[in-house]
């Protein structure tokens, strides 16, 4: 067997060192006599309910009837290496820089079958090197005050099952591999939508039905978005689903959906004033994406816990070269495939709770870019940053990614279980589903590196990735995160050029009532 087949069948050193600590943190992990108990489990219909205002918030008057909200949010990132897998460049994306983020909402009840709320905010990216157009080299860049949020709901579903939505919403469903609010992104993502929500509380069921319009950012030239200038839905990007959700089965949620996306072009482009380039928004496609996932009720399996989602598409799409073919895209047949399970213990009784964790996530790639038919995952929509590595080099898309993780809570009020400090360690490492398809990032559109005949003939193996996060809540409105993560480099990158390891490290501070 040779060196490269070999390297593919060994557990990376990076998960067996994680491992090795999992074995070290339970070894001298003692019981405790007593251990907080988890707050019972909300029904599966209870999330797409607007929350009510709690009975302390400074901020709501007139008996919950108008309630603001308000949110202050600053992120010191420091990236070295995180584009361009050089340490012996000096580029722009190596840097550190600001991100802020303020929100102002409010919501008002003036009937019982009528919510309104709207929401303002302003994102920007201070003392960065690289220019602060959005999303090229990865910018956060800047939106001034803006509409994120402006939507009236008719419906009061204690009495009656149907409720109806429309406006600039959030629009996320399940752990949002498929559909998210992207909160790690300074811009997050909403959309001009429509949803019908239904409910039926002795079926423990929920149903929505929705179609809209993602919101892009402005700010598409070669000079930074600057001014009061509001950013507008893409009437060219309709996304549509069904998405059901019930507990009907006590130890689990059990969801099934369908969603419908039409996009006739690979616009919007962003463009820095040097050429760097930006298409954040994928690729021209009319996919239909049909899946399921499951997930296990918190306290249910006496410290297991269980999770898994698969979705299979079909329909067309510009495959792997549509962003640049001239005269427009050209639509290609598509079929493709993606899934994660994943489980895991924790040790309730014992100090510091600590929870391992195993998952596999895998989503297809295009094997052959010269036939009729894209077999790339199109990953809609998704919140990506939570799921294969804080980096944001991998998406859903053209991937094999095995994972463990491990959780400690060395601290947790037993009077109040948001007052907590937690640690948590994962290791990812990561193959290309197929080295005929290029290697994503986040978005999974920008290409890490160029889908040339060295990366064809490449190793599969692309690297190992480590994250450590630490959290604290020593308020209830103050939350504290840090992390550092690091990227070890494997076969494929060494082979199709700069092969540099990469660090990553943040502060961060939320602030909200």
């Amino acid at each position: 067997m040779n060196q490269s087949i070999a390297r593919r069948f060994k557990m990376s050193q990076t998960l067996c060192l994680l491992a090795a600590a999992v074995v070290i943190a339970l070894g001298t992990a003692s019981r405790a006599a007593d251990s907080v108990s988890p707050p019972p489990p909300q029904p599966a219909y209870a999330t797409a309910l607007p929350k009510p205002a709690a009975p302390d918030n400074p901020l709501s008057v007139f008996d919950g009837k108008l309630v603001f909200d308000v949110q202050e949010r600053v992120r010191v990132e420091e990236r070295d290496n995180n584009f361009d897998l050089n340490s012996g460049a000096n580029a722009a994306t190596d840097d550190l820089f600001v991100l802020n983020r303020f929100r102002l909402g409010m919501l008002a009840r003036p009937l019982d079958f009528i919510t309104v709320y709207g929401q303002g905010q302003d994102a920007r990216e201070l003392a960065a090197r690289r220019q602060s157009v959005p999303f090229v080299l990865g910018a956060e860049g800047d939106d001034p005050f803006d509409l994120r949020q402006g939507w009236v709901e008719f419906g009061n579903l204690k009495k009656f099952p149907l409720s109806l939505r429309a406006g600039r919403q959030e629009l996320l469903y399940g752990d949002e591999r498929l559909v998210g609010n992207f909160e790690w992104n300074n811009f997050a993502r909403t959309f001009d939508a429509v949803k019908l929500h239904y409910e039926n509380p002795d079926a423990r069921l929920w149903v929505d039905g929705f179609a809209g319009h993602v919101v892009t950012i402005e700010g598409r030239g070669t000079s930074p978005n600057v001014g009061f200038i509001t950013d507008d839905a893409n009437w060219n990007d309709t996304l549509a689903g069904l998405y059901a959700s019930t507990t009907l089965l006590p130890v689990q949620t059990t969801d099934v959906y369908v969603f419908y996306r039409q996009k006739p072009s690979s616009d919007p482009l962003y463009m820095d004033n040097l050429g760097n380039p930006a298409r954040p928004y994928d690729i021209a496609q009319e996919i239909f994406t049909m899946g399921f996932r499951i997930k296990s009720t918190p306290g249910k399996l006496s410290g297991f816990d269980y999770e898994a989602e698969g979705a299979y598409q079909v329909g067309r799409s510009s495959g792997q070269f549509g962003a640049v073919l001239p005269g427009g895209p050209q639509m290609l047949e598509h079929s493709a495939f993606a899934g994660h399970v994943g489980a895991g213990y924790t040790w309730e009784k014992w100090d510091w709770k600590p929870r391992l964790g195993v998952e596999y996530n895998i989503a297809s790639g295009d094997s052959d870019p010269n036939d009729n038919t894209d077999q790339s995952f199109l990953n809609l929509f998704p919140t990506n940053h939570k799921f294969y590595g804080y980096m944001d080099f991998f998406a859903w898309k053209n991937v094999h990614n095995p994972a463990l993780s491990l959780k400690l809570t060395p601290y947790q009020d037993p009077k109040a279980a948001w007052r907590a400090f937690t640690v948590q360690l994962d290791g990812h490492a990561f193959w290309l589903y197929t080295n005929d398809d290029a290697w994503y990032r986040a978005n999974a559109l920008t290409r890490v590196r160029p889908l040339n005949a060295a990366a064809r003939n490449a190793d599969s193996f692309v690297g190992e990735e480590i994250d450590l996060t630490l959290a604290y809540s020593p308020w209830k409105f103050l939350k504290l995160q840090a992390g550092y993560s690091h990227f070890f480099a494997g076969d494929y990158v060494r082979q199709t050029g700069n092969a540099s390891d990469a660090n990553f490290g943040y502060l961060q501070a939320t602030i909200s009532f």
